[in-house]
């Protein structure tokens, strides 16, 4: 291969490999320069004390000291420079493996020619100058170290009127430092390749690592890894919530310390002796852990997927519901036609003439039930459009007040047995007053229907929540909810009543909530409290 297609097929070559860091670059040349002056202090050293009879003629000894220390004076101001960080010697290195060639060269001319074994350095320096430029110039400098070798030798044939065949060492030197150049650009090549494919995987792997780090953070299950000693390598900020742990001592957290429960369900798991998924109650709150194993091997670790369980089933339920919502939505259109046709008729056959008394009982009857199933499909349907909210903003005392004069008319209740304490100023509040007119006459009829229906039995009482808050309580002095119901008290259609439809706190819960509050229950000493939390306008 030509010099010129070597040229050719580098610069081919450097077109692929990305450009070599100039931290790497700088940190060659460092070594480069040290080795520099190792050769010329060894060159020194050797002068001084090593007997020169051996291995240098008598009549250079001074040639080869000027040489030496001169190489030496040189390697070390380079050395100097070059911890001064300045570029221009980093562009002068091409310049300075040239002068290291003609110092080596001189130094085996003084020290009688290619018989002394100097040279050898050359071939040394080579190498080394090949690999710090990543190939580039290897052939260059083998081209300068054969010249300077050829001309010395002819200066020795000329001076020394030696045989032609005293090329033959020069010569083979001379192949040598070619054969050497090859091999140097070969192997920078190849490390240029190495380095290159190390730099993308290397990028790759951080990108990798930054978007795994990203979907970690932002999923919504918990994750934690743990190795084959059960030491948390890994988890992130979800993990800590789900399981009540404090942010601040993140980096401390310890699975057998900190995380109990875990750490017994992932010893069963980790035994076989439990399955893939499990349920436990942590701080009050289900969570589901599922277990996955590393390099699909137990022993060598796995990592702990934590959902919160109460609320995906609380996802399914709302899921359920609102098809639920959507067929009851339905059917109730289809129910009210005929039923407008039982009530139009039965109304008839009150107004007929003559009719017995076991007539007008059973008619009575027929209209009663009427009116708890129009009263149903009114609820139905209402809780079908909870979501259309019409809020305004409206005095709270003003629509209080309103409210207790027209509930306490319909229902027919005594003023002194359902009192009312209203909020202490005036105070403006955005809300649905259709909506909130439905919460309330909710709320007061359950309170009513469960009290003791004597003086103070329900009680509408509002307070201040801070700054932006504010509470609007109903209390009864009733028996209570069980323990049992508590937990379904706002479930739809549960009910402790015969004759109710068990969607009352569930619609006003879900109106609540489409308007920004919420709805809250809370065990009395005697009696019960539903407490409407919703913000000042």
């Amino acid at each position: 291969m030509s010099f010129f297609q070597f040229s050719a097929d580098f610069s081919q070559d450097n077109e692929i490999v990305p450009t070599t860091d100039l931290r790497l670059r700088a940190r060659a040349f460092k070594l480069l320069n040290i080795f520099r002056f190792a050769l010329s202090l060894m060159f020194s050293v050797g002068y001084l004390y090593i007997g020169q009879e051996s291995w240098l003629d008598h009549e250079n000894l001074s040639i080869f000291f000027i040489f030496s220390v001169a190489y030496l004076v040189f390697s070390g101001a380079i050395l100097f420079f070059s911890q001064l960080k300045t570029s221009l010697l980093s562009l002068a290195q091409p310049l300075l493996i040239v002068i290291d060639i003609l110092f080596i060269v001189l130094l085996m001319h003084a020290a009688g020619g290619i018989q002394s074994g100097i040279g050898v350095f050359l071939i040394i320096t080579i190498v080394t100058a090949s690999l710090v430029t990543n190939g580039r110039l290897a052939l260059f400098y083998a081209s300068v170290a054969s010249i300077s070798l050829l001309l010395e030798q002819s200066y020795q044939i000329i001076s020394w009127k030696l045989d032609n065949v005293s090329y033959t060492q020069p010569v083979t030197l001379s192949l040598s430092c070619f054969a050497t150049a090859w091999l140097a650009y070969t192997l920078a090549k190849r490390m240029q390749y190495s380095e290159a494919l190390a730099s993308a995987r290397g990028v790759d792997i951080e990108n990798m690592a930054q978007v795994n780090a990203l979907i970690t953070q932002e999923m919504q299950d918990g994750v934690i890894v743990i190795d084959r000693y059960l030491n948390i390598r890994h988890h992130n900020l979800q993990a800590l919530s789900l399981l009540a742990l404090s942010k601040n001592n993140a980096e401390s957290i310890s699975l057998s310390r900190h995380m109990p429960e875990v750490a017994s369900a992932y010893k069963q798991w980790l035994q076989a002796e439990a399955s893939n998924s499990l349920i436990i109650t942590v701080s009050n709150r289900e969570l589901k852990l599922r277990f996955k194993p590393l390099n699909h091997s137990r022993n060598h670790g796995g990592v702990i997927f934590i959902q919160d369980w109460s609320q995906m089933q609380s996802a399914a339920q709302q899921a359920k519901l609102a098809a639920l919502g959507r067929l009851t939505a339905n059917i109730a259109h289809e129910i009210r036609n005929p039923l407008s046709s039982i009530s139009h008729a039965n109304q008839l056959l009150q107004e007929e003439e003559n009719i017995s008394a076991s007539t007008t009982r059973i008619l009575q009857i027929i209209a009663d039930n009427i009116q708890r199933i129009d009263r149903i499909i009114k609820d139905v349907l209402e809780l079908n459009r909870s979501d259309r909210t019409q809020q305004s903003l409206f005095e709270l005392n003003h629509f209080l007040s309103d409210f207790y004069t027209q509930f306490c008319a319909v229902e027919k209740i005594p003023h002194s047995h359902f009192q009312l304490e209203p909020y202490a100023h005036e105070q403006t509040i955005s809300f649905d007053q259709r909506h909130l007119t439905q919460i309330l006459w909710n709320l007061a009829k359950n309170g009513w229907e469960h009290s003791k229906k004597t003086e103070g039995s329900l009680r509408l009482h509002c307070s201040e929540i801070g700054n932006a808050g504010l509470n609007i309580e109903m209390r009864d002095d009733g028996n209570g909810i069980s323990e049992q119901d508590k937990v379904r008290l706002f479930e739809p259609f549960f009910t402790t009543k015969t004759t109710g439809s068990g969607l009352g706190l569930y619609i006003s819960r879900e109106l609540a909530a489409a308007n920004g509050a919420s709805l809250e229950y809370q065990a009395l000493a005697a009696g019960s409290a539903f407490t409407l939390q919703l913000k000042k306008a």
